[in-house]
């Protein structure tokens, strides 16, 4: 007994002193370490930007802002306009984050809120996950020979019936936006279900039980307690599904019908920006480079803009549900 009263006195007074001088060293060699690789971080980027910034160049001093607005991509005349993939680029992203958010959240909820067992939940969650392993061109083959065909009576149906709604104007002939938006809304959902998870995680079990306390439903506690504080988690998990999808190359560039045009129509083909600069680099001469360069910055920047914006939301979120500064 007075052996182990020692110890724990000793442990306690090794823990209460002041640190030694290796505790400073390493403390500071860590402190050295991630200032480096932050550092490098930035470099890394500004490396990037001064790069794609140069070779973009002539062409914003040539097409000038008109390149955003234009319409036209002709190589043979020298007219560049991305408009219609910037449309395409935000429309299908946003539809694939509708769906793949709703779902995503939905996963979460039931893997987090004691709907399945956590046998079930331990395979449920590792089913999700998988899908982030497969391969992008993977899922443009299968949209391709499954889901449009799969698709295509329900297409036609919602165009014969309602082709008067812009969104059903157009017939589903092949590649077209609700397919590249519903294979892009699978590819998200890894991201979005994974991060919302771990938002409902960091929730203290105490705020369910005052919840239940309260008199709540099942339910009432999820909707109107859980996922307020939680809000921050999943905007952070919409805005970095919605950055993936921005980025997304191989499966839109094979299902999104790569047709320069600006429709409100499910089922009509569009082109994105990312899909563009995939389909048109290989044979690109010197002046089609420039104006792709052009391209990609424009994606950097709705990027950028995308991630600035949810931040924002995420911290006003955080101080109204959260009460954090």
């Amino acid at each position: 007994m007075a052996s182990n009263h020692f110890q724990n006195n000793a442990s306690a007074s090794t823990l209460s002193g002041p640190p030694s001088t290796g505790d400073y060293i390493t403390d500071s060699v860590f402190r050295a370490v991630a200032l480096t690789c932050a550092s490098l971080l930035i470099l890394l980027l500004a490396y990037i930007l001064w790069e794609i910034g140069g070779k973009a160049l002539p062409a914003f001093k040539e097409q000038g802002l008109g390149f955003i607005t234009g319409t036209t991509w002709n190589v043979n005349e020298g007219q560049f306009g991305v408009l219609p993939e910037i449309w395409g680029t935000l429309y299908s992203s946003l539809l694939a984050l509708i769906i793949g958010g709703i779902f995503g959240v939905t996963i979460a909820i039931f893997l987090t809120q004691d709907f399945l067992g956590n046998r079930f939940a331990a395979v449920f969650r590792t089913i999700v996950e998988l899908l982030a392993a497969i391969p992008s061109v993977v899922f443009g083959l299968w949209g391709i020979y499954v889901l449009i065909p799969l698709l295509r009576p329900a297409a036609d149906w919602l165009h014969e019936h309602l082709g008067f709604i812009p969104l059903f104007g157009t017939e589903l002939s092949g590649p077209g936006l609700a397919p590249a938006a519903l294979v892009l809304a699978i590819m998200i959902l890894p991201t979005v279900a994974a991060i919302s998870v771990d938002a409902f995680r960091r929730i203290p079990y105490k705020v369910k039980e005052a919840a239940f306390g309260m008199g709540t439903t099942r339910w009432e506690a999820i909707l109107k307690v859980m996922l307020p504080t939680a809000s921050s988690g999943l905007l952070a998990a919409l805005v970095l599904g919605f950055g993936r999808a921005l980025g997304e190359t191989m499966a839109l560039a094979m299902l999104i019908g790569n047709n320069n045009q600006i429709s409100l129509s499910l089922f009509a083909p569009a082109d994105t920006l990312a899909s563009l600069l995939a389909s048109n680099f290989p044979e690109a001469g010197a002046v089609e480079v420039q104006a792709l360069m052009y391209a990609a910055m424009v994606l950097l920047v709705i990027t950028f803009v995308v991630n600035v914006i949810g931040l924002a939301v995420q911290q006003y979120t955080m101080r109204k549900f959260e009460g954090k500064k």
